[in-house]
């Protein structure tokens, strides 16, 4: 009896094995197409009050304990999406951006938002300056506008109440100890910050106010691609 129970608990355990195994090499192979969707996942609702309220709240503007956007990253932020502040969107028509803009630059925000940079800031105000990932994926996060965003193109921010929309004048490679680009400026410009294809610099695009409306008033066709899922849908 002792025999034909110790049979019985090994085939168990070599049948649990064998699901172990196969679920760690599942995991591996789906390990990108896992991570894009926990990404893509992430979809909150903003409101002009919930834009408010957020931007009174504190948040980590420490971008030196940024890491980059690995499985074991992104999977804490999105267990941990509620720590997210979103004030906003940030809409790229031409890149097919479109995500939510939330403050600070912790590694969950960054994980599945776009993040401001200074604890200041504000729409439309001087230099708004926004960081996000550029990941293997052309469609996630800012990777778009590493691959498609030019001079010339529209960019569309709102908190909800106002529309302010940019016009890209500037695309250039920096080196990534060029924390000066952060800084307030006199003139009202947007500047967008992503990692290049190495990591090793940043890709900065700048935009200049062009107009400012009110949410309600905004043409329609805007209003339409800020009220659809976020990209990485």
């Amino acid at each position: 009896m002792k025999n034909k129970g110790r049979g019985q608990f090994s085939k168990w355990l070599y049948r649990v094995s064998l699901v172990v195994l196969l679920l760690i090499s599942l995991g591996l192979i789906f390990n990108q197409q896992i991570k894009n969707y926990m990404v893509s996942s992430y979809q909150p609702k903003i409101t002009a009050k919930s834009a408010a309220n957020n931007a009174q709240k504190r948040a980590n503007f420490n971008f030196k304990n940024a890491k980059s956007l690995n499985f074991s990253t992104v999977a804490r932020a999105r267990m941990n999406s509620q720590k997210i502040l979103p004030v906003g969107q940030i809409l790229v028509p031409r890149s097919d951006v479109h995500l939510p803009i939330a403050k600070g630059v912790a590694n969950t925000t960054l994980a599945l938002a776009a993040g401001t940079m200074r604890p200041d800031q504000k729409m439309g105000r001087g230099n708004y300056p926004l960081a996000g990932h550029h990941m293997v994926r052309k469609d996630i996060l800012f990777s778009p506008l590493y691959f498609k965003t030019r001079v010339g193109d529209t960019i569309y921010t709102t908190d909800m109440k106002n529309v302010y929309t940019f016009k890209v004048y500037q695309r250039k490679f920096i080196a990534a100890t060029r924390v000066d680009v952060v800084n307030q400026t006199k003139s009202n410009i947007i500047t967008l910050i992503t990692c290049d294809a190495t990591g090793a610099r940043r890709l900065m695009i700048r935009g200049r106010l062009t107009q400012t409306t009110k949410y309600a008033k905004t043409p329609v066709k805007v209003q339409k691609e800020f009220a659809a899922k976020f990209n990485n849908k």
